[in-house]
């Protein structure tokens, strides 16, 4: 900054997740927390500063506090672990960790998806006698060409023989096999859609807002942006969740600006 004459002053430095936070508590109190939901994911909430323990006591406490909760991390033994997540989780770069976010992030669904197509291709012969080679490439296959294969409504499924042309170089698909394709992709997205919204749904209910008050949840990223038929999954399943007499409660909505136009007001608001 000071190369380029820039005169500035560093008030506030926050992550992307706090970002939306702060973005969407401009815009309405009832904004109690924020996700991202792109390439990564992450989580933020804001709690009451009673209920955080680990305050110094030295130091005046405010009436509420952000609570970056890094949810990318979280694990639990009810998560609905297949052996193609165990097998990613082993071959990635940091085996054991980032669990949750290894479910539902856009870094990992088409990678899911392919090792799933990879297992069909190998036992029941989906696209041939012959597996295709570059079925069997790492991340070869993006969560955006999942998505525009799971969105395809064309009658012949045009799109997925399109992008297992471009990108497996298989050639010769049958309408069956890329209707599997589909399929596929719609398993994987619902199950991360859900369990974004069980996340989603976790956070309401550890404020004790389910029931009584309106919570608004701001999410921002690629993934709830661009796919639709995930987003729609994750309303609807926190609908489900929730039930027909708390799901007005929630609302979930877009960010305002995204993290980096909301990271506006938290230096705004330094003295």
């Amino acid at each position: 900054m000071e190369k380029h004459s820039v005169d500035k002053r560093v008030s506030a430095l926050v992550d992307d997740t706090i970002g939306v936070l702060a973005g969407g508590r401009y815009y309405s109190k009832e904004s109690v927390a924020a996700v991202t939901l792109g390439m990564g994911t992450n989580a933020a909430y804001v709690e009451s500063a009673q209920s955080v323990v680990k305050w110094p006591d030295q130091t005046p406490k405010p009436e509420e506090i952000a609570i970056n909760t890094q949810w990318g991390d979280f694990r639990s033994s009810h998560f609905p672990i297949t052996e193609f997540d165990t097998s990613l989780d082993a071959e990635s770069s940091y085996p054991g960790s980032q669990i949750f976010e290894k479910l539902i992030s856009g870094t990992y669904l088409g990678e899911t998806v392919r090792r799933v197509l990879l297992k069909m291709a190998q036992e029941s012969a989906l696209f041939g006698d012959t597996v295709p080679a570059k079925l069997a490439i790492p991340y070869s296959l993006r969560s955006p060409d999942m998505a525009a294969m799971h969105q395809d409504t064309s009658e012949d499924y045009e799109i997925i023989d399109e992008k297992l042309t471009e990108i497996f170089e298989i050639t010769d698909s049958t309408t069956m096999a890329r209707e599997l394709v589909a399929e596929v992709c719609d398993v994987v997205a619902e199950r991360g859609a859900r369990l974004v919204g069980a996340g989603i749904v976790g956070i309401v209910k550890k404020l004790g807002r389910l029931s009584n008050r309106i919570s608004i949840i701001t999410v921002e990223g690629g993934v709830y942006e661009h796919y639709r038929v995930f987003r729609n999954y994750l309303h609807s399943s926190v609908w489900e969740m929730l039930g027909n007499e708390r799901s007005d409660n929630v609302i979930i909505e877009h960010s305002h600006g995204g993290s980096g136009a909301s990271s506006i007001f938290i230096a705004a608001s330094q003295p």
